[in-house]
């Protein structure tokens, strides 16, 4: 393909492409001048908790499925086998536990920012910590994802790079900015049915002029790109199924069980059952995204046989090959090559939208209206618009870090998530399940967590040991000598690996949510313990989910009590008419070890929590 020639839209390409981002813009415009005409921050931010199972469920999946998925994925199976298929695993659990824990656990609070959460379970301090972790984490993700469809259209019309990064990011600032929390479920609903079509036509045109179904079957079969059960256990391994089948699932739990994106969606549903339905929704529809990625990689090697044709984009990028591909295949088919891009700007978009409503309310909530709490409505609304705004474009110069990165974006975007989602869900957890802890332990397995994920991240950024050795390009018949060959390989890679620290370097990046989750919680528990541990009557309400009260269920009750909490999850009571223990604060970091409770202040509480619970006794 000679790309002087191959590398243009026609007409009908731009059409398609401008539909998507004017029915975007007219779907934010839309529930801009609709129902209350977004004049509440209840509205604006939170959907007026309205939002039915379906839009919610695709919502979630739109948030997920971003273009780093749609052009990452693919360059992963093309370049590596199909090992990373097997992180389809991990959605089971990654979505089960959500569903039946952090779920129902923060809806009955009826918090509008997940990291409310922390605030009633432990302090204030603890919360800002958290929010201003999420903010970190989010901010760096979104230049990610804004630069890498604006990527994919500077490679197929040649388009200025920078000028599509801004025409993305201006875009997706002004639907959210006007339209709120609903325009961007609604615009992501429709953004996931323009993803799934567009990689779907690429599939079904990729597999027509390769030869069928049974050649692209064979090519990748004696291409050697089918990875069967990989039972490796050692952790530095970069894909195997106890890396992608385990370590995928605290990834997911850091993205569906406590991240703000996802959080701010089941809380916009209308009841408890619709948010949990919408979770479970979302299991089909993300295996089926996973698979149709997975089947453009297969396509794609069955096409090129693992050949690097990146040079003809003007790329070094593995990730450059998705795009060769597309214009390869739908050239001479007009539409669908502006099909797919819109593809990617609709996955691009939907997440990216996600971010800056989820970035504009934990500002909002957790960081100025604590401080401000007689502002009036129209002041929170109007400054809420503004937070989104200014995300927006902080979030389109962070696109200018990501072309300087050597890693696939698949690898970085899932890296960002694992050094800094982790630790928040760490934190999550140790709050949720571990009643003994208090808000130092917090705030120092927080700093112990992302401190070590960190270390980690950068050290095998500088000495880049967190790649893998791409499988040899061949479709020559996988006979005795090609298995010698791939034999030798392994051997060599094997022999040659990093010893000391620089093996510490080198554990898989999916195995960064893990580690660094239970280096919060552990880090957590031994300063809880070491400062003083709280006591049942301490914890605020609601608040802890009793894991160790179903895991010791044959335990007589006054063990049960000396060994844990069992308080039961309550019913839906405002997380405003909660109030947290009294934790005093002192120049910003709490100082819970040393200013315990007094009595007085533990007896007055303790008629409000008695109440709780004999509600929701009155209820089961």
């Amino acid at each position: 393909m000679d790309p002087s020639n191959q590398k243009h839209f026609t007409i009908v390409d731009y059409v398609i492409f401008g539909v998507l981002l004017a029915a975007s813009m007219g779907i934010g415009l839309y529930h801009a001048l609709s129902g209350g005409r977004q004049r509440t921050t209840q509205e604006f931010l939170m959907a007026d908790r309205s939002m039915h199972c379906l839009p919610v469920s695709l919502s979630l999946i739109a948030s997920f499925q971003s273009a780093v998925a749609i052009i990452g994925v693919p360059a992963e199976i093309y370049t590596h086998g199909t090992q990373y298929w097997f992180i389809g695993c991990a959605y089971i659990l990654g979505l089960l536990i959500p569903a039946h824990v952090f779920i129902p656990l923060m809806y009955r609070l009826r918090l509008s920012s997940a990291y409310q959460y922390l605030e009633l379970r432990f302090s204030k301090a603890v919360r800002i910590c958290g929010t201003l972790t999420f903010i970190f984490q989010t901010v760096i993700y979104m230049g990610v994802c804004v630069y890498t469809p604006a990527f994919a259209l500077n490679a197929v019309t040649g388009f200025e790079l920078w000028g599509a990064v801004l025409a993305t990011g201006l875009v997706c600032t002004l639907y959210t900015t006007i339209g709120g929390l609903k325009a961007v479920i609604w615009t992501d609903v429709f953004q996931t049915v323009v993803m799934f079509a567009g990689q779907l036509a690429v599939i079904v045109v990729g597999v027509l002029q390769t030869g069928g179904v049974s050649e692209v079957w064979r090519k990748v079969w004696e291409g050697n790109r089918i990875a069967g059960f990989d039972l490796n256990p050692d952790p530095t391994e970069r894909h195997t199924f106890w890396t992608l089948g385990v370590g995928g699932v605290f990834l997911m739990l850091s993205l569906y069980g406590v991240n703000q994106a996802q959080v701010q969606r089941y809380l916009s549903s209308r009841t408890e059952k619709d948010a949990v339905r919408s979770c479970y929704m979302v299991f089909p529809s993300l295996q089926l995204a996973l698979a149709l990625s997975c089947v453009m990689g297969l396509v794609m090697f069955a096409r090129y046989c693992g050949e690097d044709h990146t040079d003809k984009l003007g790329s070094s990028s593995r990730d450059a090959m998705v795009i060769y591909f597309v214009m390869d295949m739908l050239q001479g088919l007009p539409g669908l090559p502006g099909l797919f891009v819109a593809c990617l700007f609709s996955a691009a978009l939907s997440t990216i939208s996600s971010a800056f409503n989820s970035l504009a309310t934990v500002t909002m909530e957790d960081l100025i209206k604590p401080h401000f709490p007689t502002m009036s409505e129209g002041k929170a609304i109007l400054l809420s618009k503004a937070l989104a705004m200014s995300y927006g474009l902080l979030c389109l110069a962070m696109a200018y870090l990501t072309h300087l990165m050597g890693d696939s974006v698949l690898q970085v975007a899932l890296k960002i998530f694992g050094m800094v989602g982790g630790p928040i869900l760490g934190l999550f957890c140790l709050g949720m399940f571990f009643p003994w802890a208090n808000s130092c332990g917090a705030v120092a397995g927080l700093g112990t967590g992302l401190t070590l994920s960190f270390w980690v991240g950068i050290g095998s950024i500088v000495t880049r040991s967190s790649g893998a050795r791409p499988l040899p390009p061949t479709c020559l018949q996988y006979d005795n000598t090609t298995a010698a060959i791939q034999t030798a390989l392994r051997n060599v890679t094997h022999h040659s690996r990093p010893s000391g620290l620089k093996r510490f370097y080198s554990l898989s990046y999916m195995w960064y949510s893990a580690f660094s989750c239970f280096s919060v919680v552990l880090a957590g528990l031994i300063i809880s313990f070491i400062t003083g541990a709280m006591k049942e009557e301490e914890v605020t309400p609601g608040t802890v989910y009793p894991l160790f009260g179903k895991l010791f269920c044959f335990l007589p009750e006054h063990l049960k009590k000396k060994l844990c909490c069992v308080t039961p999850l309550q019913q839906t009571v405002p997380a405003q008419q909660i109030q947290p223990p009294n934790h005093k604060e002192s120049n910003g970091l709490v100082s819970h070890c040393e200013d315990r409770q007094s009595p007085e202040e533990t007896d007055a509480f303790l008629p409000e929590a008695q109440a709780l619970f004999m509600e929701y006794e009155t209820a089961m």
